[in-house]
């Protein structure tokens, strides 16, 4: 049986429609049965769909500059080097 704990945690997966049958079919019926998770699902696929439709702005140099910074020290807490964690999750140029 599916919780909504579940739910939330297969929620990424479930919206690019890569989890494997029987577990789609599970959240599925959970969906359908809960109507807190109806409403989380539908409000991220409606948010999704306006940012679908938006174009991409670039982001200011000094935003990128502290974003990227907030990545390293979160990867610097989470991996063996930081560096390397942060250069994986560097945006495309």
């Amino acid at each position: 049986m599916v919780t909504c704990k579940d739910f939330l945690r297969e929620l990424g997966e479930y919206l690019d429609e890569s989890t494997d049958p029987a577990l789609r079919a599970e959240l599925d019926r959970h969906i359908n049965e809960c109507p807190n998770c109806w409403v989380v699902l539908d409000t991220t696929k409606r948010t999704i769909d306006v940012y679908k439709g938006m174009e991409a702005q670039p982001l200011p140099e000094r935003l990128k500059a502290r974003l990227m910074e907030a990545v390293a020290r979160r990867c610097a807490h989470t991996a063996a080097d930081g560096a390397e964690c942060a250069a994986e999750h560097a945006p495309a140029e």
